[in-house]
């Protein structure tokens, strides 16, 4: 089987899920060299909090203002990528676009850069940011879903697919301010089922982190409903 798929890759090589050129030694990502170069990941300087990068080169990590000024209820969240570029154009298509089979390409590459803090914080289970089932209708998956399990299978943690569900439908994030974003998203998530998360570190999942407050508002829910400890992680982060 392996000789044959290098006999395909060789004639008909695979190619890259932005750019569309052929990508010969594909790999996993199935991107080619040009695409994952422009990609950024979110590095240091950066809050130790929410993740957010700091504008200053060089220094060391430290809470940003927000965080000092009002704790989230997370203990820590983090992104993978800069939501620009092509890591934005996949997130894109994959959401808006029906692109499911995108969801293996993101979630690794944000296996790929946060292993270690995952590892860290040592998460006993995953649980994805819901959607409200009147969206979930229109779009047909949570992609928040599709993304963790990926994760699930390769860190070896269970996904816990209904302990948490959005109970009124929002409106969409984009374009909102930071403090719109919050006002929401408030009070928009309950715990379904308390069982799999009561006394349990969690890890929260989510495509994207624009200012955290769904991240927040998820954390929030879940330490009511037991959980010991969150942490959140996305593929991207917004700059």
């Amino acid at each position: 089987m392996a000789f044959l798929r290098g006999l395909l890759d060789i004639f008909f090589p695979p190619l890259c899920h932005v750019c569309r050129k052929a990508v010969p030694e594909a790999g996993e990502l199935h991107l080619c060299p040009g695409c994952r170069g422009a990609m950024t990941p979110v590095v240091s300087p950066l809050c130790q909090v929410c993740g957010v990068p700091h504008g200053t080169e060089g220094g060391i990590d430290h809470p940003c203002g927000d965080c000092l000024l009002a704790p989230p209820p997370f203990a820590a969240a983090r992104g993978a990528l800069l939501f620009a570029g092509p890591v934005q154009e996949l997130i894109h298509r994959f959401k808006y676009g029906h692109k499911v089979h995108l969801r293996r390409p993101l979630a690794l590459l944000a296996i790929a850069h946060l292993s270690s803090f995952v590892e860290e914080a040592s998460p006993e289970v995953i649980v994805p940011v819901p959607l409200h089932r009147s969206r979930l209708r229109e779009r047909g998956f949570n992609q928040a879903i599709l993304i963790g399990e990926v994760m699930a299978r390769r860190w070896e943690v269970p996904l816990v697919r209904d302990a948490l569900r959005r109970v009124r439908p929002t409106a969409p994030q984009v374009g909102l301010s930071a403090a719109e974003r919050r006002e929401n998203v408030r009070g928009a998530f309950a715990v379904a089922d308390s069982a799999p998360i009561a006394g349990r570190r969690v890890l929260l999942v989510d495509d994207v982190c624009t200012t955290a407050s769904t991240l927040a508002e998820c954390a929030r829910a879940l330490r009511r409903g037991g959980a010991s400890s969150v942490v959140a992680v996305t593929v991207a982060r917004a700059p």
